[in-house]
């Protein structure tokens, strides 16, 4: 959906690289997990590359039939969904262990988390940009402000069984080192943060997590990835074709029932 409003440049040398991934800019949570960990010194050193591309653009049409993104392109194999190419590439490209972990508990534990997190916190904190930006940039119509506060409601719920359930009194959800289930959760509460909802704010055992994510992952790639997300209110000033608008409305007052 956002893909409209995303342009970007495929490596025409893709086949060359490995692996390849296409998915929309900046506004994506799989664009900026995926970056960060791909980044990471140990996949940089190892040749690997990333490609960003239109969802609709040639080469991703030939990785997923739908020409949706993300989808991941190695060789001959291709794959789609986030969460699978992030673990995709943590298994293939012999990340460090504690990005998912060999130890089958706490691998466990990154899964555990993985399956909360999509009926939790991914069920509210991107709401919080719908409302406050993308719906009324395309129905030209503010939302009433209680539809952010039952979103914020629900977020706040979530954090709260994040806190208590996952994070408790450790340095990061399963344990000292960073894992994939704390790069997950991190790039979905950007979301808030980037429409002007401090969720760390108040909650000071969330932000003290937020700062090691930040330091283990790297601060300058960490807001790289996360350039667009935080200016996305600039969003608000962009004039948007009639037909876009008429198209998408719908579907954005569809996705926050």
């Amino acid at each position: 959906m956002l893909n409209s409003l995303c342009s970007s440049e495929t490596n025409k040398q893709e086949d060359n690289f490995a692996p390849c991934v296409y998915k929309p800019v900046g506004f994506s949570v799989a664009f900026r997990h995926d970056t960060i960990l791909a980044r990471q010194p140990h996949l940089q050193t190892a040749g690997k590359l990333l490609c960003f591309g239109p969802s609709n653009s040639e080469g991703a049409g030939k990785v997923r039939l739908l020409k949706k993104v993300p989808a991941l392109k190695d060789g001959d194999f291709t794959l789609a969904e986030c969460t699978a190419i992030l673990l995709y590439l943590s298994r293939k490209y012999n990340t460090p262990d504690h990005w998912y972990p060999s130890d089958i508990q706490k691998r466990a534990q990154v899964d555990e988390y993985l399956s909360w997190h999509h009926a939790n916190i991914r069920a509210n904190a991107p709401k919080t940009m719908w409302i406050k930006v993308l719906i009324p940039l395309f129905t030209g119509q503010p939302l009433p402000s209680e539809k952010l506060q039952e979103v914020m409601e629900g977020l706040s719920t979530s954090l709260k069984q994040f806190e208590e359930r996952f994070l408790q009194d450790k340095a990061f959800i399963i344990g000292s080192e960073i894992s994939l289930a704390d790069l997950v959760a991190i790039v979905e509460l950007m979301q808030p943060v980037g429409v002007g909802c401090d969720i760390f704010e108040d909650r000071p055992r969330l932000m003290e997590w937020r700062r090691r994510v930040e330091d283990a992952v790297g601060k300058e790639l960490f807001f790289q990835a996360h350039e667009m997300i935080l200016s996305v209110k600039e969003l608000s000033n962009i004039q948007i074709d009639p037909a876009l608008k008429e198209q998408l409305a719908p579907v954005l007052m569809k996705m926050l029932k």
